[in-house]
């Protein structure tokens, strides 16, 4: 079994996968990875089943020695840096996957924008299992390693060893951001007067500093509570996605480690087609809101699906070595015989271009 030792831990790395199953009757959140849509795209990079954990990263990241065996390894949207081996720091891209042998340092750059990453192993992490996940729950202190973030000394050992043969790859993934957030309105629409519900719609709205795994808060026009209904609801079910408003008008976006139940209404709920891309989010970014109906939630989900699938089977073998990638490109669209009348026409006497010899 191959082993990576955590030399530095960086400031939140978390063991993640999908999620928490069939424990919300008894308070358990979901949880899991942020960026559902990056992990279900490391896992296809190599060749994972979709529920594989990963590595979730948080403003820095950690920094991991390959002590047995050999470990394949890629790195999710905006995590790149080196792979140290012999004293020679070979870069590392974002949605690249490589294979580390034994003694191979991996060198961890932040995140870009100061928000999260992962970073998807081949075959996981041999850790103990929870509702059916490895998922890690800080605030509750159970799952993935010991229910905590990495420390520098630990041990992972990753349950399968790779295909020593296998390539170099690297997939062509674009991420950007959507023009609007669709979201379902509701549950609780009717609690907000209808100058409030159109200015959700209308308003961009901005991620504040206020942003964890539990949820991030949006700073924008106030939305006004129906006087007649109040700021509160008898608490009833809430999963990530579901944007609450308390009474002080300034939404916050559920994410993966939100409670399972809440107290504050609901204006709207983001659909999963979208949910990953607000979730990447970082504080001072801007988000647009736009309805849609539920039928079309549910059309968006399958075609997100599909749109995952066919990237993941565009994967392409990154050349070797500089030289061989060099042969495998055409570097000259063209030639010219600076002899030939046809390609300087008017400028070359018949003496110049040897029609005398």
């Amino acid at each position: 079994m191959s082993v990576l030792s955590v030399l530095v831990p960086g400031a939140r790395t978390l063991v993640q996968d999908l999620g928490f199953c069939g424990g919300r009757d008894r308070g358990v959140p979901r949880s899991g990875v942020l960026d559902r849509d990056g992990l279900m795209l490391l896992n296809g990079l190599l060749d994972n089943p979709a529920d594989t954990a990963a590595l979730e990263v948080a403003i820095t990241s950690p920094r991991l020695k390959v002590e047995e065996g050999a470990v394949r390894i890629a790195c999710g949207s905006g995590l790149s840096g080196y792979v140290v081996r012999a004293g020679q720091k070979n870069l590392l891209r974002e949605w690249t996957a490589v294979t580390l042998a034994p003694g191979d340092e991996l060198w961890l750059d932040p995140p870009a924008r100061g928000g999260t990453a992962l970073l998807g192993i081949q075959g996981g992490l041999d850790v103990p299992r929870l509702f059916g996940s490895q998922s890690t729950l800080v605030a509750s202190s159970i799952g993935g390693l010991e229910g905590r973030n990495l420390r520098a000394g630990d041990r992972l050992q990753v349950a399968q060893a790779p295909d020593p043969s296998a390539p170099t790859l690297r997939l062509s993934v674009d991420l950007g951001p959507p023009d609007h957030i669709r979201v379902v309105p509701g549950p609780q629409a009717e609690w907000f007067t209808a100058a409030a519900f159109n200015a959700f719609f209308a308003a961009p709205w901005q991620v504040t500093t206020a942003l964890d795994r539990m949820g991030m808060r949006l700073s924008g026009p106030v939305l006004e509570h129906d006087p007649q209904r109040g700021a509160d609801i008898v608490s009833d079910g809430v999963v990530p996605g579901a944007i609450q408003v308390p009474a002080e008008g300034q939404p916050i976006v559920l994410l993966a480690d939100a409670q399972t139940t809440g107290g504050y209404p609901k204006i709207a709920t983001i659909i999963s087609a979208d949910l990953s891309r607000v979730a990447r989010s970082v504080p001072g970014e801007t988000l647009r809101f736009k309805t849609v109906t539920v039928a079309k939630a549910e059309a968006a989900a399958r075609d997100h699906a599909c749109m995952l699938r066919r990237i993941c089977r565009a994967a392409e073998v990154v050349s070797a070595s500089p030289t061989e990638a060099l042969y495998n490109c055409n570097l000259i669209s063209g030639s010219v015989d600076a002899r030939h009348p046809d390609h300087f026409p008017g400028n070359l006497s018949s003496s110049k271009r040897g029609d005398s010899q």
